[in-house]
């Protein structure tokens, strides 16, 4: 018995060293450096200051967060409305049909996204195939000006972030107990009572794990707001990339850093509390 638990204590222990040194190593610095002092032109004085949150609420910082939660929350809705039916009906499709749908889903991973992204822009451009399209079919008249606007950097964000939401939705939905639904239908209940009182419930810890696969991302993902939005939309993901770089502030990056951690927490935290909650339900 000793010598297996010494194996298994062998095993393990390299998992522990890596999620030390490159997980929770790396965490501890970014607070311990949010809460330094950046020194004039460049590097780090390790006096304790609380002047780096505080300049999170100057009114430019407030209101660039104020725009990556209202982008985020924009995209999260497009992703949930159009992400849901799609793991819903994916996860129903015969097993032949589920396995090719799976192929296509996961196609677009096999390409750069920056690649994918700069292929959007030749579709929203003025002369791109989307106006060229809408003129074909009478719809309209003069080209729409779409990229280089908030709607292209939201085509992007659901572009890039929507194979998370269905592939969360389709893992609950694929080990849903379907006789559930028919034991509902049974019982009298239409469809749409027998999908919100079973399904949707059962699927629910899918939805909620693809809303913080989604909503959090969106937030840093400033690459897309450059490429689509024209450095028009700013992000908080972009203000940090700013100050590691040209400004070469890395204790106020460290700060916005640690409150978007901050945000990924609360999130987590509401998922959990949801999903036990409902097996505590499913067990009582």
């Amino acid at each position: 018995m000793r010598k297996r638990h010494s194996g298994a204590v062998w095993m393990i222990l390299p998992l522990y060293i890596f999620t030390i040194v490159f997980v929770a190593g790396p965490l501890v610095y970014m607070v311990a450096l949010s809460f330094a002092t950046a020194r004039e032109g460049h590097g780090v004085d390790w006096i304790f200051t609380l002047r780096n949150y505080a300049r999170i609420t100057d009114p430019v910082y407030l209101q660039t967060f104020v725009e990556s939660l209202q982008l985020a929350l924009t995209s999260t809705v497009f992703i949930c409305l159009m992400g849901y039916p799609f793991g819903y009906f994916m996860a129903r499709l015969p097993e032949g049909r589920k396995k090719k749908a799976m192929l296509f889903l996961m196609l677009p991973f096999w390409v750069n996204s920056l690649i994918r992204l700069y292929g959007w822009i030749i579709i929203l451009q003025n002369k791109g195939l989307l106006n060229n399209v809408l003129k074909a079919l009478g719809i309209i008249r003069k080209p729409m000006k779409i990229l280089y606007s908030y709607p292209a950097v939201v085509v992007g964000m659901v572009y890039v972030l929507l194979p998370f939401m269905i592939l969360s939705v389709y893992s609950s939905a694929e080990k849903m107990d379907w006789s559930l639904v028919e034991a509902a239908r049974d019982l009298g209940a239409s469809r749409f009572q027998a999908f919100w009182t079973v399904t949707f419930k059962l699927t629910l810890p899918g939805l909620l794990s693809g809303i913080i696969l989604t909503f959090i991302p969106s937030m840093g993902l400033f690459f897309i707001a450059d490429i689509l939005g024209g450095n028009k939309i700013v992000l908080v993901g972009s203000i940090i990339q700013e100050q590691m770089t040209k400004g070469s502030d890395w204790p106020f990056a460290a700060a916005l850093a640690v409150i978007m951690m901050a945000v990924t927490t609360v999130m987590i935290a509401f998922y959990r509390k949801i999903t036990n909650a409902r097996e505590l339900e499913g067990i009582g």
